[in-house]
């Protein structure tokens, strides 16, 4: 396959195909990987303006040792390379199409800015929440990343809350007898807050199961199993432009959605594809479970001290 050399931001440059061919494949449901740099692949796309949903997680810029891209470009080039690709998202969204964007602080409010200045309706602004961040004594330790939900048309985008049901603190804490009122067996159980986390949801590392080797900026599946069960559905299209280690392609796939994904890393594709062949290791094992800061108790689990509460006798006569 013929290629031309394209920059992507100082001192790096990618190698873009002149003939669109996808270099990983799957027939069904479909799966198409492309090598190279997602500005120049993510336009000239068969399916440009008709994408249901696209989650980026893109570089951070920290100085990571990717395999080839170059993290650490200066300020202003990072910035518009951003701008770059978020350009290309926002044209290949189909007009009820979803967005998200996985970002740190540092950029987080440049991206908020840049595709409302777009067109693009924000939805949600949602925190994931990990313990364990990097240490350090210079500053308050990190322990979350944005997760960035906007919507072409929020009237008209896919939105499944019924998919994504957890606990409800009333429920389960309270008793809230209102909790039990739900139609569809459903009681007790709302949608989630949108600071998320909990068992299945920290950061991947050490001998956690979803750990691929190499690869030290890995999703967990849970993330996605949430994005795409409600912002998507069976046949619809899912994207990611920063394939990276592919949990999105593996959730997307074994969710029987069609997936396309671009990963500048030859071997990071590579990878990646033999992971989506392999199925996720924990589909469903999140589902119903609280990601509250503070989890809610299993349904019919009374707390200790609602439990002391009852048992006490109250004398309110004067003395």
């Amino acid at each position: 396959m013929k290629k031309t050399k394209r920059r992507t931001g100082k001192g790096v440059e990618a190698a873009v195909p002149r003939e669109l061919e996808p270099s990983f494949t799957i027939d069904s449901p479909e799966v198409r990987v492309y090598v190279g740099d997602c500005r120049g692949i993510v336009p000239r796309l068969p399916e440009a303006g008709k994408v249901d949903l696209i989650f980026a997680d893109p570089p951070f810029n920290w100085n990571r040792a990717y395999d080839q891209w170059d993290d650490s470009m200066p300020r202003e080039d990072y910035l518009r390379f951003t701008e770059e690709w978020l350009d290309g998202c926002v044209g290949a969204l189909a007009d009820h199409g979803s967005m998200w964007v996985n970002i740190p602080d540092d950029t987080a409010a440049e991206i908020v800015v840049h595709l409302k200045r777009r067109g693009l309706q924000m939805v949600n602004w949602c925190i994931w929440h990990y313990r364990f961040g990097q240490n350090t004594e210079s500053r308050f330790i990190s322990s979350h990343v944005h997760a960035l939900y906007f919507a072409k048309d929020v009237g008209k985008r896919t939105w499944n809350p019924g998919a994504i049901l957890e606990p409800s603190d009333r429920a389960t804490t309270y008793f809230d007898p209102r909790t039990q009122n739900k139609k569809e067996g459903k009681a007790g159980m709302r949608v989630p807050m949108d600071v998320w986390y909990g068992p299945y949801w920290g950061r991947i590392q050490g001998n956690n199961r979803e750990r691929r080797a190499n690869h030290d900026n890995q999703l967990p599946e849970a993330y996605l199993e949430r994005v795409i069960r409600a912002c998507s559905n069976e046949g619809d299209l899912v994207m990611d432009p920063f394939l990276g280690s592919g949990t999105t392609g593996v959730i997307a796939h074994a969710l029987k959605r069609r997936f396309i994904g671009v990963e500048f890393s030859d071997q990071n594709a590579k990878s990646a594809f033999e992971r989506i062949k392999k199925g996720p290791v924990r589909l469903g094992a999140s589902l119903g479970q609280s990601t509250a800061i503070h989890p809610a108790r299993k349904l019919g689990e009374r707390s200790a001290f609602l439990k002391g509460i009852d048992k006490l006798e109250f004398d309110f006569a004067p003395r």
